[in-house]
């Protein structure tokens, strides 16, 4: 079975993005590991740059978050997340930041550096993101639209005549024919699922007893403080990673996601997905079917990471 999920690696070695094609972006660092330790010098003393134990973040708008927690019977942790506010076609909206395709744009913003994400800038792959200042960035597109896709191409936006209020495309090109706003390409391609929009946000489970069942939101999103709290799912070899998208309605249904419809079939044939191998049965895990945790390709920070997933099963 194959579909395309966008996710968030959050803790282990990298940050990614699941989608069916969906998106499951990598959060966190790699837990520290078993590996005997080599003798070093008695003069210059070994420092040891594992992360802790317990994982660290590798996303600057990661808030807090725990790989495990005693207050539900469910086999995954939380993370919380800052929320950015986003505008489309005169509606709000609600997005978290995860990885971006541009090396320099990534570590200014603390993000996950996935160049391998640059080809979806094609047309057609991608949706329009415009950062304004002094306002909410102005979005193409949101979940419920045929169109959306959690990958955007990023413009700044810079006013040189009077600023006014910018509340769709529409108005920025506006703006710009007019002189009053100078637009500069970021180079980057990054990944920012929507979680709350008009009418509709990602599912909250209220029970928190399994991977699937409910939703993947801990908390419903508050905008007021800006902040949104996640399931926090285990994924092989090093990675904690959340689940935001899917490319196929069904899957899409089924983890209470969102639909992303632009990203099915071709981001994979751009080249833009990675993979994401889903055991069914055997052992007992933590798994999305309460089989083993999923394994990864490849790890947040490697040059082949992407946020974006084929998902392979097997029983």
């Amino acid at each position: 079975m194959r579909r395309c999920s966008t996710g968030v690696s959050l803790l282990g070695r990298g940050f990614g993005t699941t989608v069916a094609l969906g998106g499951v972006p990598a959060l966190l660092a790699a837990c520290g590991d078993d590996e005997e330790e080599t003798p070093q010098s008695r003069a210059e003393p070994a420092v040891d740059t594992r992360p802790p134990a317990d994982g660290e973040a590798i996303v600057g708008d990661v808030l807090d978050f725990a790989l495990t927690s005693d207050e539900w019977e469910g086999a995954f942790g939380f993370v919380s997340m800052r929320l950015h506010e986003g505008v489309v076609d005169g509606e709000s909206v609600w997005f978290v930041r995860t990885d971006a395709s541009d090396e320099t744009f990534a570590r200014r913003e603390k993000l996950v550096f996935a160049p391998r994400i640059a080809s979806l800038s094609r047309d057609g792959l991608s949706g329009e993101l415009v950062v304004v200042e002094d306002g909410p960035a102005v979005l193409s597109s949101r979940p419920g639209k045929d169109d959306y896709t959690p990958a955007w191409r990023v413009r700044r936006g810079r006013w040189s005549g009077t600023p006014r209020e910018l509340s769709s495309l529409g108005d920025v090109r506006a703006a710009e024919r007019a002189g009053d706003l100078e637009l500069e390409d970021a180079g980057a391609v990054m990944n920012a699922a929507v979680v709350k929009w008009p009418g509709g946000q990602l599912a909250v489970d209220r029970k928190l007893r399994k991977y699937l069942e409910g939703g993947q939101l801990i908390e419903t999103p508050d905008t007021r403080s800006g902040e949104v709290k996640f399931k926090l799912h285990e994924c092989f070899p090093n990675a904690r990673y959340i689940v935001t998208d899917h490319s196929i309605a069904p899957a899409a249904k089924m983890t209470r996601t969102a639909f992303a419809p632009r990203l099915h079939g071709r981001p994979r044939d751009a080249g833009a997905t990675g993979r994401t191998n889903v055991f069914m049965n055997g052992v007992k895990g933590s798994g999305p079917m309460e089989a083993q945790p999923s394994v990864f390709d490849s790890d947040p920070g490697d040059p082949v990471w992407s946020p974006y997933w084929d998902h392979f099963t097997y029983q």
